[in-house]
Parts: C-alpha cells; sequence; structure tokens
C-alpha cells in the first residue's frame, strides 16, 4: 500500500448499499468508522474528497416507495429527500473528529462545459486547501437522462481528474476483480494488480448484485479506465465491513490499477497534444526568460494579445520574434487579458472589478513547446 501511504489527495467512492438498507435507514456506526479512517488520513496531511451514494435510498425510506424500480420523477423526488439525511449523516460523523463538510451536487455537464468545469475545480481546491472534506453526489434531482453520468463510479473518476487525485478507492461489496464472477465460480481467481485494462480485463467484469447498486464491476473498470489515463492509481477493494481505509492500509485484499503517469504528467499532456488553441499571446524579452526558467507567465510580462478566448481556453504564447514558447490554459478571457497586460499583478482588482489570479497562465497550466 506504498501508494495509498504516499497519496497527497484520495477520492474515496462509497456506494449507497454500504450508506444504507433497503428500507432506507442509516448505516450510521458503519459511516462513523468511515469518517474516522478519514480524520486519520487528515492527521498525515492528506486531502481527501468523498463521492457518496445514497440519496435515492435513503429518500426510498422517507417517501415509503419500497425497493421496486422508480421511475425518474420518483427517483428524483426520492434524491430530493434524501440529500438533506445523507449530507446531515456526514456532516455528524465527520464533525465528530473536527472535521468540516461540504456539499457539491454535480452533473455530466461539468466535466464538458469549460467554464462549469473551472468553477467546480476551483470550489474543490478552495476546499481542500481549508482542511474541508467535499462530499459530492450526482445531482439526481435535476439530471435528465441525457446530463447523468450514469453512476457515482464514474462521476468519482472524473472527480478524480478534475481534482487531480493520486488515488480513487472505489468501496464495493466485492473485494476486487476476478477472472470471473467468484459468487458463480468457484474456480474464479482474484487479480491484486491490472497494469493494462485491455478487452480481456473488461471482459472479466461482472454484474451489479445489490439491489440498491445502479453499478457493478463493469463500471468501477470503466472508472479505473478514465481514472488511470489521467494519471490516477485505482483501487477497488471491499467496503462492507467497519474501518475500510485502515483495513486497506493493513492489507485487506484489493485489486490495484495502476496509472502509467502522475496527475500532472497526464494535466501536461491533455494541454499539449488535445486542447485546440484559441489565441495567441506575445510576451517580452523577461516573461521569454522566466518561462524557459520553468515560472508561471505574469501579466507584466506580456506585450500582445490576439485572438478572442474564455477562461481556460488554451493559448499559444510566442516571444518578440515569433518563436513558439508555451501552451498553456488562460486564468482570463482575452477581453479582460487586454486590459491587465503589461501591468503588474497587484494592480488586476482595480483594473478588473476582481479578485483573480496572479499569473495569467499558471506553469501548472502551462506546457513549454
Amino acid at each position: 500500500m506504498e501508494v495509498l501511504h504516499n497519496a497527497h489527495r484520495i477520492v474515496i467512492k462509497v456506494g449507497s448499499s454500504l450508506v444504507a438498507d433497503s428500507g432506507g435507514v442509516v448505516h450510521r456506526a458503519w459511516m462513523r468508522s468511515l469518517a474516522e479512517d478519514i480524520a486519520a488520513f487528515h492527521a498525515r496531511g492528506k486531502q481527501v474528497i468523498l463521492v457518496s451514494s445514497g440519496a435515492v435510498a435513503l429518500g426510498r425510506g422517507v417517501l415509503g416507495l419500497g425497493t421496486g424500480i422508480l421511475g425518474l420523477e420518483e427517483k428524483q423526488a426520492a434524491a430530493a429527500c434524501g440529500q438533506i439525511a445523507l449530507m446531515e449523516a456526514w456532516q455528524g460523523c465527520l464533525a465528530h473528529h473536527r472535521l468540516k463538510a461540504a456539499q457539491l451536487l454535480l452533473t455530466i455537464d461539468v466535466s464538458e462545459q469549460r467554464r462549469r468545469y473551472l468553477n467546480a475545480r476551483n470550489t474543490l481546491e478552495t476546499l481542500l486547501e481549508r482542511g474541508v472534506v467535499p462530499v459530492i453526489n450526482e445531482n439526481d434531482t435535476i439530471a435528465t437522462a441525457e446530463l447523468r453520468v450514469g453512476d457515482n463510479d464514474r462521476l468519482a473518476a472524473r472527480v478524480a481528474q478534475m481534482a487531480g487525485a493520486d488515488v480513487l478507492v472505489l468501496l464495493s461489496d466485492v473485494d476486487g476483480l476476478y477472472t470471473a464472477d467468484p459468487s458463480k465460480n468457484e474456480g474464479a481467481t482474484h487479480l491484486e494488480v491490472i497494469e493494462t485494462i485491455d478487452e480481456a480485463v473488461r471482459e472479466m467484469a461482472g454484474i451489479a448484485r445489490s439491489a440498491l447498486s445502479s453499478g457493478g464491476m463493469q463500471t468501477k473498470i470503466e472508472a479505473a479506465e478514465i481514472a488511470t489515463r489521467n494519471g490516477c492509481h485505482t483501487i477497488i477493494t471491499r467496503g462492507m465491513d467497519p474501518h475500510p481505509l485502515k483495513r486497506l492500509e493493513e492489507g485487506a485484499r484489493h485489486s490495484w490499477f495502476v496509472a502509467g503517469t502522475t496527475p500532472h504528467g497526464a494535466r501536461k499532456a491533455w494541454i499539449a497534444g488535445t486542447l485546440k488553441p484559441k489565441g495567441e499571446v506575445t510576451v517580452d524579452a523577461g516573461a521569454e526568460k522566466a518561462l524557459l526558467s520553468g515560472n508561471s507567465l505574469l501579466p507584466v510580462g506580456v506585450y500582445e494579445i490576439s485572438g478572442e478566448f474564455e477562461r481556460g481556453d488554451a493559448v499559444l504564447i510566442r516571444s518578440t520574434t515569433g518563436r513558439m514558447l508555451a501552451k498553456g490554459l488562460s486564468a482570463y478571457g482575452s477581453d479582460d487579458a487586454r486590459k491587465i497586460m503589461g501591468k503588474n499583478s497587484k494592480q488586476t482588482e482595480a483594473l478588473l472589478g476582481y479578485k483573480g489570479r496572479d499569473a495569467l497562465v499558471h506553469r501548472d497550466d502551462m506546457v513549454l513547446l
């Protein structure tokens, strides 16, 4: 468990069946044990994001909907009622260890619309910097079929990508990936380390067995693909017993999906190879020297801006001689960038009317060409 021990930022995904029973009764003792594990992580300087299902399961009990299949409106109504109970439970469990909780409800368009993605990412960063535990769920109350991520396994993977997490832990009702469904095949072999997710691995995934779960091993494999592609190691382990994180660190059986790069490296590769530049920024000699030394691009070093772009769009950075220097994500739209170019960062708030970032393009959001 060296990877988990060394991880700084960890996303923990908790399924509905871990949070509540089929009658909508909260598994509060189990939740307290996980909160204690999270507090132990915090005491060691780790940051934790919790992606928790359970709102619909808890809402079923509130509305007396039973355990059958729900229509969209019934599910959304259950989520609206259950989300209150879910957050109350997590807030209480975390507060017992002097940890603050924050609620974030997300839909898939957060990861697909650049501005919403940046807002969500910045909110996460701010909460984590202040020692808060973000508790995230899909916004079932407003999400239509077209706007659904589909399950919280994939949502957790997208959150891990957004947050630049080192490890994603999927707490499940099974202790990892087997060569076949172990409940049906006694000869199924447990796989501890998976270095590559290929078609053979995908075929090993079974289907959901829990009446409360919308996912299954297949969605966990898909989540692992998303996370590992973005530099985040993924662990699937049994979460039913108390203190699942402590047990994991003590050697509980699990499946570990290996990321081939780091979150930082994956982000750099994404900026360099995927994003299409929307504009160009020309910098002076001082800024050129600073960039080549690994520093951020400050507004004072900007000589000219061309093109129209929004905050978070990719821009090319050139020298006054036309040399291509870097590609990065602008912290400002082109209109605001023109207002602050050539100016000291301390003047930004006075010029724009709001307090923005010191850098026009931060070094973490930039790759040299």
